[in-house]
């Protein structure tokens, strides 16, 4: 059984199939009275040709039945060949025919009753009749009365009935599409309001988790989905509060032992156990300072305005300089030849560049050098001299706290998703590929800021 995807083509095609339907059997029972309508009338002008001939039964002056037909109404019955009749009185005795070959056929027929008896004649003649045969009062007495009419009679009102069937034909399909196409169009505009929620319903993410599907104008049976909905967002958002607070505070208290920590280490003197602690706090230091950040990212709704990210990335190289530098790296930046203007948070971006910068060069050789490069199309792209990303890790790499088989580095998995996340918010795009000579380079995408006006 075919499944349509649509509930408006769904409830179209069984209007339209219920529709065909009742329309076949509105125009069979239609056609059907018709033609018994046109019998019926043939019948009673049979019957009141019948009570005519008996009327014109009277009795002689020696009281015998006698036919004493009107002048017009014999010659009526003289000129055509299409009508003919017989009457006889209670003995069977033939009063009067036309023509006399039906009369003398009549003659043998059993007498009849008040009760109209139908019947068809082949034999008599090239024509073929259809008539009954009845008993009647008259002036003499009672009379039986046989009247028929030929077959071909009724080619006219048959005619007018085929011409009305022919009419009904080709003008019913056109009904039926404009009721169709009306019906169609009354049940889009009733599923407007759910077209309107679905919309609305698709906009709600993270960062819009207080917005809720409105209820208003909606159908009865459409209410209690949106109420669901709406209550599932409330438990959602307070999920999402939940989590968000709780990973704020415990970077925040985690912040100030660590440090303290810190401090204490710093002043401190020993030897590789020491700078091993010393490293262990580093990566504790740089967790909690991830945390944070996805913390403000995902509670914090951003606040956008242009900037140029020529000056954006080379105030991250400047900064992340003499830290590259201790980890025996170096950093090189080629800025495009003129502003290259975003709509953007620029606190969010040169996190996202900043992000990027620290994996290349905790994945680079020592002396090896991470190259940042601003394109004029709005790329930012950072090369580096490491290892690379393998094809099958290169979307896997930018989900939260997913590392790589074997990987040994000091981060916990959180920059790189956190590169992701700030790129979905500008409606940009973070990719990965290799780098020609070996390592990998990453590229940042932002649309540029007259683009994104004109959309």
């Amino acid at each position: 059984m075919i499944r349509l995807p649509s509930l408006q083509l769904r409830l179209a095609v069984r209007l339209a199939a219920l529709f065909v339907a009742a329309t076949a059997v509105a125009v069979a029972i239609l056609i059907y009275q018709a033609y018994d309508t046109a019998g019926s009338l043939n019948d009673r002008e049979l019957s009141q040709r019948a009570e005519d001939l008996a009327n014109a039964v009277v009795r002689d002056a020696a009281g015998a039945a006698q036919m004493r037909l009107p002048d017009k109404l014999a010659s009526a019955y003289a000129a055509s060949n299409d009508d003919i009749f017989a009457v006889r009185d209670r003995t069977g005795r033939l009063l009067a025919a036309s023509p006399p070959e039906f009369g003398a056929k009549v003659a043998r027929w059993p007498a009849p009753t008040d009760d109209p008896a139908f019947f068809r004649l082949n034999d008599l003649g090239i024509a073929e009749y259809y008539g009954l045969s009845v008993e009647l009062g008259s002036a003499a007495g009672p009379v039986w009365v046989s009247v028929a009419q030929a077959a071909s009679a009724n080619i006219l009102v048959h005619s007018l009935l085929r011409e009305f069937i022919f009419d009904v034909a080709w003008i019913i399909p056109l009904f039926m599409v404009a009721t169709l196409a009306i019906g169609f169009l009354a049940i889009r505009r009733g599923l407007k309001p759910v077209e309107e929620i679905s919309r609305r319903a698709a906009a709600i993410g993270p960062e819009t988790m207080s917005v809720r599907l409105p209820d208003e104008n909606l159908p009865s049976e459409v209410k209690p989905l949106v109420s669901a909905v709406n209550r599932a967002f409330d438990r959602l958002e307070r999920g999402f509060a939940m989590q968000r607070e709780f990973t704020a505070n415990a970077a925040h208290e985690l912040r100030t032992p660590l440090a303290i920590i810190t401090g204490a280490l710093d002043s401190m003197h020993g030897g590789d156990d020491l700078a091993t602690l010393k490293k262990d706090v580093a990566r504790m230091n740089r967790l909690v300072e991830q945390l944070l950040r996805v913390a403000r990212l995902d509670a914090v709704a951003l606040e956008f305005a242009k900037v140029d990210l020529n000056e954006l990335a080379k105030s991250v190289v400047a900064a992340m300089a003499p830290w590259a530098v201790a980890q025996q790296r170096t950093l090189a930046f080629a800025a495009a030849p003129s502003p290259v203007w975003l709509h953007a948070n620029a606190h969010a971006v040169t996190d996202a560049i900043r992000n990027v910068i620290e994996n290349a060069v905790t994945h680079s050789p020592p002396g090896g050098e991470v190259a940042v490069t601003v394109h004029p199309d709005a790329r930012v792209s950072i090369a580096d001299r490491g290892g690379g990303v393998p094809p099958q890790d290169r979307k896997r790499i930018f989900e939260r706290f997913w590392r790589g088989k074997g990987e040994r580095a000091e981060g916990a998995g959180l920059g790189l998703s956190i590169v992701s996340e700030i790129m979905r918010t500008h409606d940009g795009s973070v990719t990965v590929d290799d780098q020609p000579g070996g390592g990998a380079v990453f590229t940042l995408a932002f649309p540029r800021a007259e683009r994104r006006n004109a959309e």
